[in-house]
């Protein structure tokens, strides 16, 4: 869908995931011209397609966000930034989710997950600022 705002900004919107009784979820996308609302729904849809992101997905955390790196960030971000991103998701959320399903995934894997990286503090890889013990 794509439509013309009262305050005259351009809005569009993608199924981007179903819920288990067939509704749809929304991404949406907005823009100052049409035509600029149109490459960035383009580029949302060529993120998400061949993701499935249904509830009955059985992809891993892990297999997901490489995939959202790869497909959605890549070109959104400067290289540097996706490389800390990824290194972040590598050394902090994989290994303690990342084989996870994402439909297994529950807000006490999270919250597990976090109290974990306070007590424990980030790991620093190669960057020599000695932050072992620091949160997150």
């Amino acid at each position: 869908m794509v439509r013309k705002r009262d305050d005259g900004r351009w809005e569009g919107r993608i199924v981007v995931e179903h819920k288990k009784n067939g509704d749809s979820i929304f991404r949406y996308l907005y823009a100052d011209t049409q035509k600029e609302l149109t490459a960035k729904l383009r580029q949302s849809i060529d993120a998400y397609q061949g993701v499935e992101l249904t509830e009955q997905s059985r992809m891993s955390l892990s297999g997901w966000l490489d995939q959202w790196l790869d497909r959605r960030m890549a070109g959104t971000v400067r290289s540097d930034t996706l490389d800390g991103y990824r290194r972040d998701l590598d050394n902090h959320v994989k290994p303690h989710l990342g084989q996870k399903q994402l439909t297994k995934i529950t807000p006490a894997d999270l919250k597990d997950l976090y109290a974990h990286l306070l007590e424990h503090g980030r790991i620093s890889r190669g960057r020599g600022d000695g932050g072992g013990d620091r949160p997150v």
